[in-house]
């Protein structure tokens, strides 16, 4: 199939419009302020194989990060119509626990043809403090950790999932708007996408997709080629983590040889008594997927 720019173009600003319309519902279903008020939540949506096509001007760093996890998560799951999958964990692809993310699969004709997921900070996810930074020494003390699991089917969260989960919240009963949000907004999301779907045809919308791909891959290949060959260094410091542990060194050397980057943290300091170590979903956020290698201890 030829590509036509201009559809592609217009393809283009459809999905990821339809991202900015999920978070738009999300925002104004949503209970904790810091999600209707800090509008400190994400929409994005994937191909089959977890990898970004669209997103939403929305948190960078939670927008990175999915992108980090799902080509792992899209593999861990026999998906089917209607499930609903959600995780936190930090170890897993997520960030910090306060910022829960739920995917659903976009079946179209009984074939898995991507997904849509949204990420959103929590006011509640069961630490003694309230708050999302409480002074914790290990991860249970920030709250509840959520690995990659299903809370519901048919389009629907499980109640009793749901009650198993979230049994450390402070107001379940509050808290429990939330989820139903990010639920509604994906829900949204694959509206749309069926809709598109039955706009383009689903070998062009497969082949959009690929054309989209190939084209952000070029444009990221030739800025990155445009950055002079050399070795390049920066150090900074964080303050403390709360806990004792202060001037934290943060310690970065990136080699650029021909538009390709080797980026090397292993002489940063190692990690602290509290709870400012950073996920390796969250380095990979601030990286272009076209770094060869990254490097930490």
């Amino acid at each position: 199939m030829a590509i036509n720019t201009i559809q592609l173009s217009l393809f283009v600003h459809q999905i990821n419009a339809l991202c900015g319309e999920m978070g738009a519902q999300l925002r104004h279903a949503a209970f904790s302020p810091n999600i209707r008020d800090r509008l400190d939540y994400s929409c994005a949506m994937f191909d089959s194989q977890g990898h970004i096509c669209a997103q939403a001007a929305h948190i960078p760093v939670h927008l990175g990060s999915m992108a980090f996890a799902m080509r792992d998560i899209v593999n861990q799951f026999t998906w089917q119509p209607g499930d609903v999958v959600i995780f936190n964990d930090p170890y897993l692809g997520g960030t910090h626990l306060p910022d829960i993310t739920l995917i659903l699969p976009l079946f179209h004709e009984n074939e898995c043809v991507g997904f849509v997921a949204n990420r959103a900070h929590h006011a509640d996810i069961g630490a003694e403090e309230p708050g999302s930074m409480p002074l914790s020494s290990n991860l249970h003390e920030e709250g509840i950790v959520i690995e990659p699991q299903y809370l519901g089917h048919d389009n629907r969260i499980d109640k009793e999932i749901y009650k198993t989960l979230f049994t450390q919240l402070q107001d379940q009963h509050y808290t429990y708007a939330d989820p139903n949000a990010q639920l509604g907004a994906n829900l949204h999301g694959v509206k749309r996408v069926h809709a598109l779907i039955s706009e383009f045809g689903l070998s062009a919308f497969k082949t959009y997709t690929k054309a989209l791909f190939d084209y952000a891959n070029s444009m990221a290949v030739s800025q990155l080629k445009r950055i002079p060959n050399g070795h390049y260094s920066a150090v900074d410091l964080m303050d403390d983590d709360g806990l004792g542990s202060k001037d934290i060194e943060i310690h970065v050397a990136i080699a650029v040889n021909d538009g390709k980057i080797e980026v090397d943290f292993t002489p940063t300091a190692k990690q602290v008594r509290g709870n400012i170590n950073c996920p390796k979903a969250v380095t990979a956020a601030a990286l272009d997927k076209q770094v060869l290698t990254v490097s930490w201890h």
